[in-house]
């Protein structure tokens, strides 16, 4: 389908932009991205409790926030770990995509969500630190899931963008390091090839239609992921990139797909290995959306459908 029309209504709000590094990497540039992103919601979210703590990490505390219902929160609630995205130097727990979907989802799923402030890649900071956060952080919850009210066998780790790629990677390294595996892995619009494979030709011509600032080239140097490994492509494992990894023995796997998005090549790939791997998969496109959709309200139908489909993970603790 068309790009959705309240997108492309926005599409002016980019003009000049080209790099998404050199838009993020800048004060001035990255409020152009703001504006294209900062909706004025017609409902706010729903209303939850928050609270904030930290994790013990490797590299010092992890704060997280951790929302739950309003209502009395019944003995064993299922959870999700949520990770936002943000091309690894971007982001932030109050973004549209990290707090508006944990509102979202904990009052949908009546869950417990942990929403977790990884370490950016910037300032000399790099792989492995914010996989580690993200380990520590999913760790701390699965050790404390009795004080948090969260049945540990209902945990499901979830994240977009490089929010995914983070999810995914903690699940691999809890499961070679710990041999235990969340409920479910929940990935929208994940970033988990260090190289984008090369999109299809249904792909490539909806890509044509996108503003230059998300036209990002397949299969060539990516300055982004060599920002995050802090040296060559090259040198990255599967827990940096989880498509270089073996994926035996994954946790059930939702795969949300922007249609016009070219990390879509990346998700359909990554569900392709994991479906060949012997792991339970599910990849759904959301049609007529761009990269970065959670930024949207969620009555913006395209929008709503995902988080409902996340929401019905985790409340089922798979597939």
């Amino acid at each position: 389908m068309p790009i959705h029309p309240d997108v492309t209504a926005r599409f002016h709000y980019l003009d000049g932009l080209t790099s998404m590094r050199a838009a993020y990497s800048d004060p001035v540039l990255i409020q152009q991205i703001r504006q294209f992103e900062t909706w004025d919601a017609a409902e706010a979210p729903p209303v939850v409790d928050t609270r904030s703590e930290s994790a013990p990490g490797p590299h010092g505390p992890v704060p997280v926030r951790i929302y739950t219902p309003v209502e009395h929160l019944p003995a064993g609630a299922p959870c999700l770990v949520w990770l936002h995205g943000g091309g690894f130097i971007g982001g932030d727990l109050d973004m549209h995509e990290g707090d508006w979907t944990a509102r979202e989802v904990c009052a949908a799923a009546g869950a417990v969500v942990v929403s977790v402030d990884y370490r950016l890649a910037v300032g000399g900071v790099c792989y492995p630190v914010p996989h580690d956060d993200t380990v520590a952080a999913v760790t701390w919850v699965r050790d404390r899931a009795e004080d948090l009210g969260v049945d540990p066998s209902r945990i499901t780790i979830g994240g977009a963008s490089a929010g995914g790629n983070l999810a995914a990677g903690a699940a691999l390294r809890l499961r070679d390091r710990d041999g235990w595996a969340p409920a479910a892995l929940a990935l929208v619009y994940p970033a988990l090839h260090v190289r984008v494979p090369s999109p299809s030709a249904s792909l490539a011509a909806a890509l044509a239609d996108l503003p230059p600032l998300f036209r990002e080239p397949a299969g060539k140097g990516n300055p982004l992921h060599e920002n995050y490994l802090g040296g060559p492509l090259s040198s990255a494992d599967g827990y940096a990139f989880p498509a270089n990894a073996i994926l035996d023995g994954l946790s059930p796997t939702l795969v949300l797909n922007a249609e016009y998005d070219h990390l879509r090549a990346s998700g359909e790939a990554f569900a392709a290995a994991v479906a060949l791997a012997g792991a339970d998969v599910r990849q759904v496109t959301i049609r007529g959306m761009l990269h970065g959709f959670l930024n949207l309200p969620a009555e913006v139908e395209p929008v709503r459908r995902c988080l409902d489909l996340i929401a019905e993970t985790v409340t089922r603790g798979g597939l």
